[in-house]
């Protein structure tokens, strides 16, 4: 009870000592050509991190051609008109900077990472790919052999990460977080380069881009730099989206996958709604309290009660992400001990989710789950790197970095009655999905790989409310 408690007197004091560093200070504005550019000033360090967004990722592919957002992220590195391939890597590097990219079901960003002296630099040269990009066969035939590799290494070859692609193929019907990330296997084989310069030329004009800038810079200099590299740049046409949302769910699915080198693990995930898609944002913070009275450090109810109480789990967790332009997943993945069966552990975990549906969470959850989630908004926002990630999510998915301002409000407002009503609304069976990962019957004597957390097949939303 001591550790506890000690844990909700840190918590709180960090927030107190850190909350000016996590409220937003941000000057947005729009240049003529139709880019957004948002800066955020952080005087702590004489760095600053330079990112390029586009509001568009797996879900926006067509099908037949799954995997493009992630394999024309690849091709961005290449050479342009008026640089060689690897020109733009080493001019970071000797810069003493550092650059990456990621791609996700909503959006795809390139960032780089240098002294803030160096803004220029790294403006020029995004402004230059952005502009000038060269699509080569022979390196377009190179990189996707890197892409291949990469399917194979966090998907085909790690069992988990096959059980969470065809989770997400049983789970949605219709919406387009069904496709995974890095694209399915025949699709990536057969991509080809107009594929990717179509995608590029429909998704990549400048004023569908989003420039984030945070560190120790001056908001009107960035606007001039901005202004001066990214403005001259012509806007073109961006596809009309055709929405894909999800239809009703109207009846528990099941799906077990099979694969050599399992250890069991079971899956679960209630269909519920985003910050993008609720009618009442009231509800995401909710279900974020929820995630963490479930799994939320060792005294939560998931990991107290499942695997040192029952000792049915070796491991077990939630996950809830609110930030996503479309309805998303409440949810629960774990790992059983010695010999016990995926049913009895899918059993339990049940009874602890109507646990909570019949009876509610304790006070002391309520505030244990709330000091954690402001400790862990802070740390977010305590790089440059998070502050900048936070509000290029939260402006690709529709939702706009304003959210960021109301979170406090929103988190504090949060009662013991709006958890158990969110429990009751969508922690429902008609909204559920249930997968289980089990050894395949005739696979080699060989050792199995441990369960792991379902990842990502690329770069997914990396945080949430």
């Amino acid at each position: 009870m001591m550790r506890s408690c000690l844990a909700l007197l840190t918590g709180a004091a960090l927030y107190a000592g850190a909350a000016a560093a996590a409220t937003p200070d941000i000057h947005s504005f729009e240049l003529d050509n139709g880019m957004t550019v948002i800066v955020k000033p952080d005087e702590r360090a004489p760095v600053v991190i330079n990112q390029v967004w586009f509001p568009v990722g797996s879900s926006h592919e067509q099908p037949g051609t799954t995997g493009v957002a992630h394999a024309l992220e690849h091709m961005m590195f290449k050479g342009t008109e008026t640089r060689e391939t690897g020109t733009f890597s080493r001019t970071i590097s000797e810069e003493g900077g550092r650059l990456n990219a990621f791609t996700g079901r909503d959006f795809t960003g390139y960032y780089e990472e240098l002294g803030a002296d160096r803004l220029e630099i790294a403006m020029e040269l995004e402004a230059d790919r952005l502009e000038n990009i060269v699509f080569d066969q022979d390196e377009f035939e190179r990189e996707m052999e890197v892409v291949q590799e990469e399917r194979r290494l966090r998907v085909d070859d790690n069992p988990t990460g096959v059980l969470s692609e065809r989770f997400n193929a049983v789970a949605w019907h219709h919406s387009p977080y069904r496709q995974p990330i890095i694209g399915w296997k025949r699709d990536i084989d057969q991509l080809t380069l107009d594929d990717i310069e179509a995608f590029y030329d429909d998704w990549y004009g400048v004023n569908n881009a989003i420039l984030v800038v945070v560190g120790n810079v001056e908001p009107d200099a960035v606007r001039e730099l901005a202004d001066k590299h990214f403005g001259p740049l012509e806007p073109r046409p961006t596809p009309d989206i055709k929405e894909r949302e999800e239809v009703e769910p109207l009846g528990e699915r099941r799906l077990t996958v099979h694969h050599d080198n399992a250890n069991p693990f079971l899956m679960m995930g209630y269909q519920v709604p985003s910050l993008a898609t609720t009618d009442d944002p009231g509800e995401t913070y909710a279900l974020s309290v929820l995630s963490q009275v479930l799994d939320g450090g060792q005294s939560a109810r998931l990991p107290s009660e499942l695997v040192r109480g029952q000792e049915l789990a070796a491991g077990i967790g939630t996950s809830y992400r609110s930030i996503a332009r479309l309805d998303t997943h409440f949810a629960i993945h774990a790992r059983p001990t010695g010999d016990v069966e995926l049913d009895e552990l899918e059993q339990a975990v049940r009874a602890e989710i109507e646990r909570v549906r019949e009876d509610g969470i304790t006070t002391e959850e309520l505030e244990r789950a709330k000091v954690q989630l402001r400790a862990d908004y802070v740390y977010r926002l305590d790089s440059l790197s998070g502050q900048a990630m936070e509000i290029g999510l939260l402006e690709t998915t529709g939702i706009g970095y304003e959210a960021m301002e109301e979170f406090e409000e929103r988190l504090e407002a949060v009662t013991r009655e709006d958890v158990q009503e969110v429990a009751r609304t969508y922690l429902q069976d008609k909204r559920l999905t249930v997968g289980h990962l089990l050894r395949s019957e005739d696979a080699a004597d060989t050792p199995a790989l441990p369960g792991m957390t379902p990842g990502t097949d690329a770069t997914d939303d990396p945080t949430g409310y």
